[in-house]
């Protein structure tokens, strides 16, 4: 009676609702962040059988142009390495032993293909045609690849008992900053080897494509290029942020080219989509490395 008459029955049962509703919300929560990542991991499964694929076309065109093809050396294979794949494929080479200035690694440019070209023959050509890359061929034969790493490391060409393979020109490694640039998307973050520590991302509404000639036409592209600039000086003070000593910037090559950061490394990727899941396909792409059998 005393508490109907001081209204903390109905507190009470607003109480209890809203508990009800909390906890029907956090199961909601829950279960929509299993479903996601459910589809993440499906949409990842999805990528790797799609370079599987890939790599399987391109083996089997390369045996046709072998076949057909008498005129030079072809490749033997080539391979997209990533993850598990790109981790066994170095331990392998990492685990190869020789004689005493047995094994030549060589980051391929003019000033190193004449001792590819000794090491290769008439096959050195391939390791032109697949530069930038890192050579690894032994005296014997036994291994004659190239990897095109995300990462290509100054011209050096060496002959040792053992490949100079460093990791960090194939994998994540320490802390940096990865970002995405489009003319109209920003993704980006701090990395600590292959974990994203942070996230900012954005999208401008830039002015579509426009087919009418005349001032309208002109007067269209200034509006564009200047909706371009504004979404790049956006882009500059975002990159400010990221508090990371390396950096590596992705994307469209014209928007790089505006966007004139110094950046550590930079690469053209095509990476569509939202900024997040844009920015998770980019990081896969850039960090694959493409084996060619030589």
């Amino acid at each position: 009676m005393l508490d109907r008459l001081l209204g903390r029955a109905a507190l009470r049962e607003e109480l209890e609702e809203l508990r009800e509703e909390r906890d029907s919300l956090a199961a909601q929560l829950e279960a929509e962040s299993e479903r996601r990542s459910e589809a993440a991991r499906a949409r990842q499964e999805a990528e790797e059988r799609v370079n599987r694929l890939e790599d399987r076309v391109t083996e089997l065109e390369d045996r046709v142009q072998r076949a057909t093809d008498d005129d030079g050396p072809s490749v033997r294979r080539r391979e997209r390495l990533s993850r598990d794949r790109l981790d066994e494929v170095l331990d392998r080479l990492d685990g190869f032993e020789t004689e005493r200035e047995g094994a030549l690694t060589a980051a391929v440019d003019e000033s190193t293909q004449p001792a590819v070209t000794d090491a290769l023959g008439d096959r050195a050509v391939l390791a032109r045609q697949a530069a930038p890359t890192v050579v690894c061929v032994d005296d014997a034969g036994l291994v004659s690849v190239a990897l095109s790493p995300p990462i290509q490391p100054a011209p050096f060409c060496e002959w040792g008992s053992e490949f100079r393979l460093d990791r960090e020109w194939f994998q994540p490694t320490g802390r940096f900053g990865f970002a995405l640039v489009r003319s109209d998307t920003y993704a980006g973050g701090v990395y600590e080897g292959g974990d994203r520590q942070t996230f900012t991302g954005f999208q401008t509404d830039v002015t579509g494509e426009h087919d009418k000639g005349g001032f309208s036409q002109a007067r269209f592209e200034r509006r564009r290029e200047e909706e371009i600039d504004d979404h790049v000086d956006r882009v500059r003070g975002a990159l400010d942020d990221l508090d990371a000593d390396r950096l590596i910037l992705v994307g469209e090559s014209t928007a790089l080219d505006r966007l004139s950061v110094d950046a550590d490394h930079t690469a053209a990727v095509d990476a569509t989509g939202h900024d997040e899941d844009a920015l998770g396909r980019a990081f896969r792409d850039f960090w694959t490395t493409e084996l060619t059998a030589l």
